[in-house]
């Protein structure tokens, strides 16, 4: 069988130990059974692996030997997604199936018609379950690199620090197809901008495009929100990515 993994925070590396504390611990001792001598892969979420040997272990804290440390990067292209928020819990599955398919940034933003978000205390829990789920998803699908999530930002602010080379905005009034966005060689980075359930209003696109977001169709069916960004993502990986 092969050797479990799991995300940590890079400062509970102490020179050659780990320090498995909170609900890492308390996962591998109750739930995994794991115990003193069992392997696990630490990983720091920035390319960083950890292959370590437990010597102390309980429900709430350990201890582990690191025995062999390597570093990792990731081939995928560079893929940012901005999606405007969609209605109940289909942010989750963007975040977990997102993850899958490579992208490396989410950045959830709130448009005209999008639907109104909470605020204060339970946006925080909701952003701590969003990194929870990337996290996780992540560990499944074997990412070297933990995705960013970003806290919920407004469309606006978001399309003016956006730096990525190449910028993608999925509008279904606009008839340029994709392939003819795309360039010949890989850019160093690609943003997505992905609208909410009724789309985005014109007033939205005009300052997509204005922030250098250039439009683009997928062709005569019209995607929903929660699909649209992954069908880019797969052919941008595919043709400059870890999928071709």
């Amino acid at each position: 069988m092969s050797v479990r993994r799991f995300f940590v925070e890079p400062d509970v590396i102490k020179g050659d130990r780990a320090l498995l504390t909170g609900d890492l611990s308390h996962h591998l001792c109750k739930v995994l059974r794991l115990s003193t001598g069992d392997e696990v892969l630490l990983l720091d979420g920035k390319g960083n692996h950890y292959l370590s040997r437990i010597e102390e272990l309980s429900g709430s804290a350990g201890v582990a030997r690191i025995t062999e440390h390597w570093y990792a990067a990731e081939n995928s292209l560079p893929v940012r997604l901005i999606q405007a928020l969609p209605k109940g819990e289909k942010f989750d599955l963007i975040l977990q199936k997102g993850c899958e398919l490579g992208i490396t940034r989410f950045s959830p933003v709130s448009s005209e018609r999008s639907v109104p978000q909470v605020a204060g205390t339970r946006s925080e829990k909701k952003q701590q379950r969003w990194q929870r789920i990337v996290t996780e998803a992540a560990r499944q699908s074997r990412r070297s690199v933990l995705p960013a999530c970003d806290p919920i930002a407004p469309f606006g602010q978001v399309l003016t620090e956006c730096q990525e080379e190449l910028k993608l905005m999925l509008w279904e009034e606009e008839s340029v197809p994709l392939s003819e966005r795309l360039p010949s060689t890989a850019p160093a980075g690609v943003a997505v901008l992905v609208g909410p359930e009724g789309g985005f209003s014109a007033a939205e696109a005009a300052a997509a495009e204005a922030a250098g977001f250039l439009p683009v169709s997928l062709g005569p069916r019209i995607l929903r929100t929660e699909t649209s960004g992954f069908a880019v993502t797969a052919v941008l990986e595919y043709l400059y990515g870890d999928f071709g």
